[in-house]
């Protein structure tokens, strides 16, 4: 996959929810609220320690390379998420806390 833009990246991840809240309403007659996104983030980014446990054989579980790296991408796509139904821009969000740290580390 070539270069994507962060503004694309973030549009796609929030057309791709949109198309998840219809699989919702379909199967349970509501989209999921906030909340219940942010626990499926926290199941997907405990997956992602044990996924790396695997890849780095702390884990007995062979072939867990690309499943590392769908719920790496998975995860970033809930944190995209999660900031928008909270109201945040993420891209400013990354920048000030970047911004921020940088001056911490570097004081």
């Amino acid at each position: 996959m070539g270069h994507t833009d962060f503004d694309e990246i973030i549009r796609r991840c929030l057309a791709l929810r949109k198309q998840y809240h219809k699989l919702e309403l379909h199967h349970h007659g509501s989209e999921w609220t906030v909340e219940e996104d942010a626990l499926a983030y926290l199941t997907d980014a405990g997956l992602v320690g044990r996924n790396v446990m695997s890849q780095q054989a702390r884990w007995p579980k062979t072939n867990s390379q690309s499943e590392l790296e769908h719920k790496l991408g998975e995860n970033i796509w809930w944190l995209i998420v999660l900031a928008n139904r909270s109201g945040i821009d993420i891209k400013k969000a990354l920048s000030d806390f970047l911004t921020k740290t940088e001056a911490l580390i570097n004081a």
